[in-house]
């Protein structure tokens, strides 16, 4: 730790500090365990992963791994990068990727990220640069695996407990930023690496400023306090004026993810398929887009996004029909008299979903439900409501990778603790689709795979899918070198400059 602030405090004179903020107290910041959105944004910038996409989102190139061969099909081989190191100075090796697997595959270690690892067979340590993976039978997503971060040995091997471990609080990576201060509901703060293995950031510092209410994180960044965040469509376009527009810069996508409504597939009522039917056919989706975002988004009808290969453009959103939900109501058993009665659980970490949730009780009051809401705060939420199961319905949103993994959201076998089928879905059809899908290398194969699994799952009413939203990225015009792309505005923010 010496030798760490020796170097930070060795190189700045003056510094510039990138200045964001977070909904929520980051729960644990090591890659492995980072499952809420805080925890993930910010281990972001502290570690790295053996490969990544590159700026087309089309093409997987090298990180700590300086090159990749496929060996056979079912055998991948990662020549490392030299002389890459440790925020404490210690370098890295083969036997960090190694001891990462292990840990991440350890009974030990609670995270539903160890789905991805499952089929492979061995990895190997051939020299301190080259790793052999070998998996039991090709697999779609062999190299994307390889996108967690990879944590260092020289520390970890020693603890007993990862979950409780200082670690993730007082993580050490190999990435760009390092952290040197962690206050809950205040600030988080990252300094530049001076190692960095590419070249040291431009930026000297950024400072995370854990703001949970929204309407305090907008007026920080309207007076200039927050430098990079996303803007509500209703901020957008009803809260900002020209003096905005003039120090911020605007980026509009549709966002990687969506927002849906999952039923606990445990609980009687929501195991029939009438149920489930009726609700979606009582929500009018449109009317969520064009009241929550000011028609800044698009229904969502499954489980994959538009663009992508495995979105199924044969599936239509259900269009709400009050009789016909009515009638399916009414054949399940459910009546003005004994009407249908659930809770929809969800967090004020996100500024949309209390009023989502409050549209959607209007909306199924229509066909006679009663529905009672919980908002809660993020991480009792997470503590007390998903980690436990304990629940009628979640209010959630998934984001999704570039090549979405089905099998951590919806195989039988992801129904675990700690695993991401929150909502108990066990479907023998869908199952088996997965399986096949993920033996595949070939990706047209593949492709015609994830549309069936689309319309199974859609079909089956898990959840109800609700709306994808467009991001409105917002950045300070004193901030150069951002290159938007596919993924956002973050490609190469190694090179960001502020004025």
């Amino acid at each position: 730790m010496k030798f760490l602030l020796l170097l930070l405090q060795s190189v700045w004179l003056v510094a510039s500090t990138l200045h964001l903020s977070a909904s929520s107290n980051p729960a644990r910041l090591n890659p492995l365990i980072a499952t809420d959105s805080a925890s993930a944004s910010i281990a972001g910038f502290m570690f790295n992963a053996l490969v990544k996409y590159d700026e087309t989102g089309q093409k997987i190139i090298g990180d700590l791994a300086e090159s990749y061969r496929f060996v056979t099909p079912t055998i991948i081989e990662f020549k490392l990068r030299h002389g890459v190191k440790w925020h404490d100075g210690k370098p890295f090796t083969a036997a960090d990727v190694l001891f990462t697997y292990e840990l991440i595959k350890s009974p030990k270690t609670i995270t539903p990220y160890a789905s991805d690892f499952r089929v492979i067979k061995n990895v190997s340590v051939i020299d301190d640069y080259t790793v052999r993976v070998v998996y039991e039978k090709p697999y779609f997503k062999a190299l994307e695996v390889w996108m967690m971060g990879i944590v260092p040995r020289h520390i970890l091997s020693h603890e007993s407990d990862i979950m409780g471990s200082a670690f993730n609080t007082h993580p050490i990576g190999t990435g760009p930023y390092i952290l040197t201060k962690l206050e809950f509901s205040k600030q988080i703060v990252l300094e530049a690496n001076p190692i960095y293995f590419e070249h040291r950031p431009k930026i000297d510092k950024i400072v995370f400023h854990v703001i949970s209410d929204p309407m305090t994180r907008f007026l920080m960044l309207k007076s200039g306090e927050i430098d990079v965040d996303s803007l509500e469509s209703m901020q957008y376009e009803r809260q900002i004026d020209t003096a905005f527009h003039k120090h911020f810069a605007t980026l509009e996508l549709p966002s990687h993810s969506y927002t849906y409504l999952g039923f606990n597939l445990r609980l009687k009522k929501f195991q029939d398929a009438r149920v489930r039917q009726a609700l979606s056919l009582a929500i009018d989706r449109q009317k969520l887009i064009d009241i929550l975002f000011l028609k800044h988004g698009h229904v969502c009808t499954g489980p994959f996004l538009p663009g992508s290969k495995g979105f199924n453009d044969s599936i239509k959103a259900p269009k709400q029909n009050l009789i016909q939900a009515k009638a399916l109501l009414k054949a399940a058993g459910y009546d003005s008299v004994h009407p249908l009665e659930f809770e929809i659980a969800t967090s004020n970490s996100n500024a949309i979903r209390p009023y989502a949730a409050e549209i959607l009780q209007r909306q199924l009051l229509d066909v006679g439900v009663k529905v009672t809401l919980r908002v809660m705060e993020w991480q009792a939420f997470l503590n007390t409501v998903v980690a436990p199961r304990k629940f009628d319905t979640v209010l959630l949103g998934w984001s999704l990778s570039l090549t979405p993994d089905p099998y951590a959201l919806w195989h039988s076998d992801s129904d675990v603790p700690g695993g991401f089928n929150l909502v108990g879905y066990h479907s023998h059809q869908a199952d088996k689709l997965i399986e096949k899908m993920e033996s595949s290398t070939d990706p047209e194969t593949i492709a015609v795979l994830q549309r069936q699994i689309f319309a199974q799952i859609s079909g089956d009413n898990p959840y109800l899918f609700l709306v994808i939203p467009n991001e409105i990225n917002v950045y300070s015009r004193h901030i150069s070198g951002i290159k938007p792309t596919i993924n956002g505005i973050w490609e190469d923010y190694i090179d960001w400059e502020k004025k």
